[in-house]
């Protein structure tokens, strides 16, 4: 299983950008696919997951109503818009899946097995 991000760049406060995910020797349809992302000299955080089996989508708190998760099912791959962009979203954005999460730990980083490269989003204001 592979999984490639792309999409991140360098925008203005208030600017959006769109990631994708592209996943290859997996459906997504099985497979829960979550965004985390590291800020410099900060841990890596859960921003949003999707679970394939049952399509639900979770949010990390300061991503709500600025942040949509969507999938493209033909494609295999997942997006992140990201709207309305903030100078603390800046960071390195990498998205990661899973076969075996359930929902209690969907935030987890520890249970997801595959993980691609990151992307970086730069948020000026």
């Amino acid at each position: 299983v592979q999984l490639q991000a792309s999409g991140g760049g360098l925008v203005q406060a208030g600017d959006s950008l769109r990631l994708s995910c592209a996943v290859s020797g997996r459906t997504i349809r099985s497979f829960t696919v979550g965004w985390f992302r590291q800020a410099p000299g900060k841990e890596r955080i859960f921003v949003a997951a999707n679970r394939g089996s049952s399509d639900v989508t979770y949010y990390e708190n300061s991503v709500k109503g600025r942040f949509t998760l969507s999938r493209d099912n033909a494609k295999n791959t997942v997006h992140l818009q990201m709207n309305s962009l903030k100078a603390e979203d800046s960071a390195i954005y990498y998205c990661a899946g899973g076969s075996r999460i359930i929902v209690s730990n969907v935030r987890n980083e520890n249970g997801y097995d595959y993980w691609g490269r990151g992307t970086l989003v730069t948020v000026s204001s």
